[in-house]
C-alpha cells in the first residue's frame, strides 16, 4: 500500500471538474484508490464518492492506493493536485 498527503490548493477546491479528472485518472489503474479527509474515505473511482468528500481549498487529503501499479496511480492522482487541476 502506498501513501501520500497532499494539500488541496486551487481555490475552488474539488468540485465536478477536478473530480472528474480524478475519476478518468483512476481509472487507468488497477489498483484500488481512495482519497480521505478527516477521517471520512473516498473511492477515487466514483465521482459521487468523490464529490461528496468535500475537500475545500486548503485542506488535507491522503490518497491511498493498494495494488499493482499503486506507486504509478499515487502520483498520479497527486500530480492533479499539484497542477492545481489546471484551473490557475
Amino acid at each position: 500500500m502506498k501513501e501520500r498527503r497532499i494539500t488541496v490548493s486551487n481555490s475552488l477546491g474539488i468540485h465536478a471538474r477536478p473530480a472528474s479528472m480524478i475519476v478518468q485518472t483512476a481509472m487507468k489503474f488497477k489498483s484500488s484508490l481512495w482519497l480521505i479527509k478527516d477521517g471520512a474515505s473516498a473511492d477515487a473511482k466514483s465521482i459521487m464518492s468523490v464529490m461528496m468528500l468535500a475537500a475545500a481549498y486548503n485542506s488535507q487529503v491522503n490518497i491511498r492506493a493498494s495494488g499493482v501499479d499503486e506507486e504509478d496511480a499515487v502520483n498520479a492522482i497527486a500530480g492533479l493536485f499539484e497542477k492545481k487541476f489546471n484551473e490557475e
